[in-house]
């Protein structure tokens, strides 16, 4: 269930853009032989953020709601379907 959870919530997120790209090759395998070039200086791979805030925050919305939407279709699952009452209601 966990690994079902996971792939329909994780899956087709931004997650997937934020992995695309070109992933750099290492001599060492630890990625301690990379390095990334920036105005000020030069960054060790394994200290590098790879994600930023916002697009932190862009994942966990999307991961988020995916969640609320499986969780609330588990949690339902045995229920009726809901009727429309809106015209004993008064409403139309």
């Amino acid at each position: 269930m966990a690994l079902g959870v996971a792939s329909l919530c994780v899956r087709d997120t931004f997650l997937e853009e934020l992995h695309a790209g070109i992933m750099p090759s290492s001599k060492t395998e630890d990625y301690s032989d990379v390095k990334v070039v920036s105005p000020y200086g030069e960054i060790e791979w394994n200290r590098l953020s790879r994600i930023s805030d916002d697009e932190m925050r862009q994942l966990m919305k999307e991961v988020v709601n995916k969640l609320y939407s499986v969780l609330l279709q588990i949690m339902t699952a045995k229920w009726d379907e809901p009727q429309d009452i809106s015209k004993s209601l008064g409403i139309e």
